[in-house]
């Protein structure tokens, strides 16, 4: 009998495994790039973007679907997107901005494409052994999970048999699936609404079932993007704040019962904003029409909590995801599906596991995921220079509780269990830096980098054969 033998471990040293090229990703190796950090990045499909290639396998994302923060918030640091996009860019024109990202900062070739990574494990030295998609073992100092949030659908269940479809929203791609068919989209987030306008465009009749209600911010106000709007505008204390912007919504949009919408439960600003103007227009011309929670199924119908029922051919479930890192998830602590982590990046108990974009906040993402990638390359920078503000920052990483809220009371809902103020995070992001030595993030300080990457570009072609510079130079 022929034993297998268990492949050879290759020791990495002081290096660092990114796990994902999406945004978080990128921002992670970026960073981690400009202080001169070893990475190596893994990333299980064929291209930088993440979930929004709408090309790679388990996507959530649909042809219409856009960004709901705008093109001037929500580029990188340093690296706006391009003024000739929309305020609010499409799926395509993101991932289009993400490959330039990647190009001009050089990322690409520290990226291994189409290699999942299978599983993680600590040993006795507390480094981490990352096994590949090919089976191959590898020993790194640090672990970066950059793996995004948006992949695994949470399916609910409901009592009773149905005659028709049932789907989660993420195998959703175009409205002319709608064609012909009775649709009711379950779930008011963002995309659900989104998806909502979809059905009322397409379907022969169309319904959205919400469990409750929620504050509709338009996309523009005053003819600005709503977020550059609330940007430019004097930055007001939460109790003047919340009584200022409801004036202000109930002057933009009016009282949203009128079309059937539940009144919110709770104060503005504690749930996740539904940026959408679409919707309210479709609502107003009769277009879609409101349901409350299901109550269960009964053959061709849906019968819903307040007793009423209606006929349809596809639930659509826009309810959310469940965060998963399936790789490294036994080393985590979860709350509400959602994992444990000193200001959203570090693990307490297991040192050097780290994540990037495992966090829910109220504004847009880009430019967060930058200001935690950078506070983590100062931390992996500090450790390999052995300073002592890495022993401080450790310190913290055990014993600090900051509060993030910014004074909100978020709602007791799963998508809330570690949800954050995007403006008190980075305020104490900036603090902890400051405090420790490490720099300040500003638009100017990945300039170097990116020039680097434009002369090891241009050093290149300079070195091919004439005959190539000329079919593939710009």
């Amino acid at each position: 009998m022929t034993s297998l033998k268990a492949p050879d471990i290759l020791d990495q040293g002081d290096t660092a495994c990114i796990i994902g090229s999406g945004p978080g990703g990128l921002s992670t190796a970026r960073a981690l790039k400009a202080q001169g950090i070893a990475y190596d990045q893994y990333e299980r499909h064929s291209d930088v973007g993440g979930i929004w290639d709408i090309n790679n396998s388990g996507t959530p994302m649909y042809e219409s679907a856009h960004f709901i923060s705008s093109r001037d918030l929500s580029g990188f640091v340093g690296f706006p997107m391009p003024k000739d996009f929309p305020d609010y860019p499409s799926h395509r024109q993101i991932t289009e901005y993400l490959r330039r990202f990647a190009d001009i900062y050089g990322l690409r070739e520290h990226i291994q494409f189409n290699m999942p990574v299978a599983l993680i494990e600590k040993d006795a030295r507390d480094r981490w052994i990352v096994t590949l998609g090919d089976g191959s073992k590898k020993r790194y100092r640090w672990v970066i999970l950059a793996t995004g949030t948006n992949w695994q659908p949470n399916l609910p269940s409901f009592r009773g048999h149905f005659d028709g479809e049932v789907r989660h929203s993420n195998s959703f791609k175009s409205g002319k699936e709608f064609q012909g068919k009775k649709v009711l989209v379950v779930g008011a987030g963002n995309s659900g609404a989104d998806i909502s306008c979809e059905a009322a465009i397409h379907a022969e009749k169309a319904f959205i079932s919400m469990r409750r209600g929620y504050y509709f911010i338009p996309k523009h106000v005053f003819g600005q993007p709503a977020d550059v709007f609330g940007e430019n505008g004097p930055h007001l204390p939460l109790w003047l704040a919340r009584p200022v912007f409801k004036l202000l919504l109930r002057y933009l949009v009016g009282d949203l019962t009128r079309w059937g919408l539940p009144k919110p439960d709770h104060d503005l600003f504690e749930t996740h904003p539904i940026v959408n103007s679409q919707l309210i227009h479709h609502l107003q011309h009769g277009n879609i029409s409101v349901r409350p929670n299901i109550d269960r199924f009964d053959g061709e119908y849906v019968v819903f909590e307040d007793g009423s029922r209606e006929p349809i051919d596809l639930v659509l479930c826009a309810t959310g995801y469940k965060w998963g890192a399936e790789c490294a998830a036994q080393f985590f602590e979860w709350k509400n599906g959602r994992p444990l982590l000193y200001l959203s990046m570090f693990s307490r108990t297991h040192k050097n596991l780290c994540a990037i974009g495992y966090l829910d906040q109220n504004s847009s993402a880009f430019k967060l995921f930058d200001t935690q990638a950078f506070t983590l390359a100062s931390y992996l920078r500090a450790q390999l220079d052995g300073c002592s503000s890495a022993k401080q920052f450790d310190q913290l990483i055990k014993n600090d509780e900051p509060d993030l809220s910014g004074g909100i009371r978020f709602v007791q809902s799963d998508r809330h269990a570690v949800y954050l103020d995007a403006r008190s995070f980075t305020a104490y992001l900036e603090k902890v830096r400051l405090n420790l030595d490490w720099g300040k993030l500003s638009d100017g300080c990945y300039d170097a980098l990116k020039l680097a990457t434009r002369q090891s570009t241009g050093a290149r072609r300079a070195m091919q054969p004439a005959q190539e510079v000329s079919l593939h130079g710009e």
